[in-house]
Parts: C-alpha cells; sequence; structure tokens
C-alpha cells in the first residue's frame, strides 16, 4: 500500500488538496493521509472550509511514498513557521517522491530542496518565484514537470493533472486513464499553461518608452511591425532596441510581436463574435493559417483549439 501525505500552510487551497485526494483515493494500492500543522485535526483553507480528520504533523512518521505540497494563500505569504519548514525537510527525506502543486512550491524552495531544479508554479507567481528563489530553474509554461523525485504543477487543477501523471508512473496508462474518464478530465492536457493566461501583458515591463511602444503595437498590429519600424518609433538603433526587448521581456523583437498579436486574438476569441479569418486580419497575421501556426508556437494549441475552449461560440475558419 502506498503512503501518500497531503498537506500544506494554512490556509491551503482547497483544490490544491482535494483534487490529489481524489485521483489517488479513485485508484486501488493507496492510502492518503492529510497533515495539518495546526493543533488538533483540522486543515484550514482559503474558502472558509475546514478540513477535518486532519492528522497532525508529529503524528506522521515513518516512511513516505509521496509527499504532496499544497498550495494556497498560506504558501503565497512567504512567511513560513520553522517547525513546519524542518517538518517538510525530513518528511522529504523519507519520501519516495514529492509534488508540490501550484504555489506549494514556493514551500519546497524555501526549505532549499528546489535549489538547483527546475520547476513550475502557476503562471501569476512564475516571474515570483524565480526573483524570491534564484537557486530555482523556474520554467513557466509546463502544466507540469518532474526534476529527479521532485514534481511540481501549475497552478489549482494542474494538481489534477500531476496526480494522473503520478497514477500511471505507479500503475501504468490503462488505469490512469480509468481515472481520467470518469473524472471527466484529460489524460495529457494539450499545451501548456500559457494558454491560460495573457502573460505578455502581466509583465512587469519598467521601461517606460517600451510600455508606451506596447501601447502603440497594440493600436497598430495591422502594420508591418519590422525591428527598424520599431526602433525608430522608439528612438533606438535596432541593435539597442534588440537588447532592451530581451532585457525587459525575455524576448526578441519578433517574438515580442507575436505575443502582443496572440494576446490581441485570445482576447477577440474570448469577448467577440468574430470568425477566425477576421481575427486574423484584425491582430496582423495576415492569414488564419498563419494565425494557427503562430498559436502553436506560443500557447501549443492551435488558433481553433484555444477558441474551442474559451468561448461559447463557434468560429469561422
Amino acid at each position: 500500500m502506498r503512503r501518500i501525505v497531503i498537506t500544506g500552510p494554512p490556509p491551503v487551497q482547497v483544490l490544491d488538496v482535494t483534487g490529489p485526494l481524489e485521483v489517488f483515493e479513485s485508484s486501488t494500492g493507496y492510502r492518503v493521509e492529510v497533515g495539518t500543522p495546526d493543533e488538533g485535526q483540522v486543515l484550514q483553507t482559503s474558502r472558509n472550509l475546514a478540513l477535518t480528520n486532519a492528522i497532525p504533523l508529529r503524528e506522521l512518521n515513518g516512511p513516505i511514498d509521496t509527499l504532496v505540497i499544497a498550495g494556497g494563500p498560506g504558501a503565497e505569504e512567504g512567511r513560513y513557521d520553522r517547525e513546519f519548514l524542518d517538518w517538510v525537510v525530513d518528511a522529504a527525506s523519507r519520501s519516495r517522491r514529492i509534488a508540490c502543486i501550484c504555489t506549494g512550491a514556493f514551500v519546497l524552495a524555501a526549505t532549499g530542496l528546489l535549489d538547483g531544479k527546475r520547476a513550475v508554479t502557476h503562471w501569476e507567481f512564475c516571474d515570483r518565484l524565480a526573483r524570491e528563489f534564484p537557486q530555482v530553474k523556474v520554467t513557466p509554461d509546463p502544466i507540469y514537470l518532474k526534476d529527479g523525485a521532485i514534481y511540481t504543477s501549475a497552478g489549482i487543477t494542474a494538481g489534477i493533472d500531476l496526480s494522473l501523471a503520478l497514477v500511471e508512473e505507479d500503475h501504468g496508462h490503462e488505469e490512469s486513464l480509468r481515472i481520467a474518464r470518469h473524472l471527466v478530465m484529460f489524460l495529457v492536457r494539450p499545451g501548456g499553461q500559457a494558454q491560460f493566461s495573457h502573460m505578455l501583458s502581466r509583465q512587469a515591463i519598467t521601461s517606460q518608452p517600451l510600455r508606451e511602444l506596447q501601447v502603440w503595437m497594440l493600436e497598430h498590429l495591422r502594420e508591418d511591425l519590422t525591428v527598424e519600424k520599431l526602433a525608430e518609433r522608439i528612438g533606438m538603433s535596432s541593435r539597442h532596441f534588440t537588447r532592451v526587448c530581451l532585457r525587459e521581456t525575455k524576448m526578441n523583437p519578433g517574438q515580442f510581436v507575436e505575443r502582443m498579436r496572440v494576446e490581441a486574438a485570445q482576447q477577440l476569441m474570448s469577448s467577440s463574435a468574430l470568425g477566425l479569418k477576421q481575427i486574423a486580419d484584425e491582430c496582423g497575421f495576415g492569414s488564419a493559417d498563419s494565425m494557427r501556426r503562430c498559436f502553436l508556437r506560443v500557447l501549443g494549441v492551435t488558433a481553433g483549439e484555444y477558441a474551442g475552449r474559451f468561448r461559447r461560440t463557434t468560429l469561422e475558419g
């Protein structure tokens, strides 16, 4: 019987605990225990729900197959009880593998166990994780990833994706597929988490000229936005503009333009009834096929697939 221990600094995100719990309990050969660092038998969640029958961490001794660290406001505030972190380090040493759900990655990073490891978290927190823990190799796009015995996942529901992958690792494809069907889920979700966010628009671009250029570009996406044209607009040489763009956005000018066009198309797909051909024209792609290829490069899904998930009406083209 494989022992799964799920815990996190309260308040935890409800689904970060119950999602993995549901997956493991839907399979055979697992014994799931929910641990709490608080006194008593309650793990407090962020939605004013108390998960009862939790086990105090001091009682969770012995070998663990999979240690699951849930995220939530308690993980995101950045101040952790030293005893809790010490317990995580000790429990990790007794575990075959460690899985972090969403912002649970911050907890593991605070222990030092993520140093030198590739990791992902919710897209809204990737930049912060990289900034606060520079020894962690933050990889923003995957739904989940593995580095050695440590697994990390993107936001909230991605914990279910990761748990399905762990069941597949233990019991094979057919068992994982059976659970995914029961939960009415993808076994392997197409694309990365970039498709669920408008990442560039949320980035902290510190350069005032580049922020102003970003606004101008949104109004002129149908034009031929060459490096030379953008550099001239911002009053820089092409070479210097390229350096500034790489520094501020982590993208070269061509990728910057692509991302702006994709984000504009995402907005139109979710807020208008325009067809794919019209959206491609409005956003400067030139054709629906060009937009399809660009979406695939940037988001890992085609424009048609994205539209099918994120808007109610059927698109043309």
